[in-house]
C-alpha cells in the first residue's frame, strides 16, 4: 500500500480537529463546563486521548475555540441563507441576530464561553476566532464603515456585551430589549433580520419568557 500524500494527511487531520470541536460543543452544552472531561470529549468524538492535546493546550482553549467555530458558522448561514441580500443594514441585522440567537439557543455553552474570556483568558487566537473575525469586519464594512479597526472592536464589544447581558443567572435582560438598542445603534429597521415575534416588539404586551423573543421557524 502505498504512503498516503500529505494532502490526504491534512484532511485527515482537519476531520479530526473537526470532530473533536463538535464534541466540545456537544457535551459541553449538555452538561456544563466543569462537568466535561477532555476524555468525555475524545470520547464522543472517536478519537484518541491523545489528539487532543496534540491539537489543543488544554480544555478551556479547546472548548473557546469550538465556540467560536460555532459563532463563525451560525454567523456565516445567517449572511448567506435565502433570499441572499448584499445590502449592508439587511446583513448587520442578520448579524446581530445570529449572535443573539445563540444567547437564546445555547445559553449553557455561551455562558461558559463569556465566564472563560472573563476569567482572564481573553480571545483565544485560533483559526476559528479569525473567521468570526474576518466576517463581522467584513460585516462593519458592508455597512458602510469608514474605519473598520475601529468598528469591527466596537461591534464586538456590543455583541459581547449584549450577549453577557441575557445570560446573567436571575437578571437576565429581554432579548428583544437587546436587539432594539442594537438596531437603533446601527440604524436598522425592525423588520429586517429574524424578527422577534410581533408580541414583542417595542411597546408590545409580551411576556419576558426568553423562549417566547423570537420565532422558531
Amino acid at each position: 500500500m502505498s504512503p498516503r500524500s500529505a494532502s490526504v494527511n491534512e484532511e485527515l487531520r482537519r476531520r479530526s480537529r473537526e470532530r473533536l470541536l463538535q464534541a466540545a460543543v456537544e457535551l459541553v452544552g449538555e452538561r456544563g463546563y466543569d462537568a466535561t472531561t477532555l476524555g468525555d470529549i475524545a470520547d464522543r468524538a472517536g478519537s484518541a486521548r491523545g489528539l487532543v492535546s496534540y491539537y489543543f493546550p488544554g480544555k478551556r482553549q479547546l472548548v473557546q475555540s469550538a465556540v467560536h467555530r460555532l459563532m463563525h458558522r451560525t454567523l456565516e448561514e445567517a449572511l448567506e441563507r435565502e433570499p441572499r441580500s448584499e445590502d449592508g443594514r439587511e446583513r448587520m441585522a442578520r448579524a446581530i441576530d445570529a449572535i443573539l440567537g445563540l444567547a437564546r439557543d445555547r445559553p449553557v455553552l455561551m455562558r461558559q464561553h463569556m465566564a472563560g474570556i472573563l476569567l482572564g483568558e481573553g480571545f483565544v487566537q485560533c483559526p476559528e476566532q479569525r473567521r468570526l473575525a474576518e466576517l463581522l469586519r467584513e460585516t462593519c464594512v458592508r455597512h458602510g464603515s469608514k474605519d473598520v479597526d475601529a468598528d469591527y472592536p466596537m461591534l464586538r464589544a456590543l455583541l459581547m456585551g449584549a450577549v453577557y447581558a441575557a445570560l446573567v443567572p436571575g437578571v437576565p435582560m429581554p432579548v428583544p430589549v437587546l436587539r432594539a438598542e442594537l438596531f437603533a445603534r446601527y440604524r436598522l429597521d425592525w423588520s429586517m433580520g429574524v424578527p422577534p415575534d410581533s408580541e414583542a416588539e417595542p411597546g408590545g404586551t409580551g411576556d419576558t419568557d426568553l423562549s417566547r423573543f423570537f420565532a422558531t421557524g
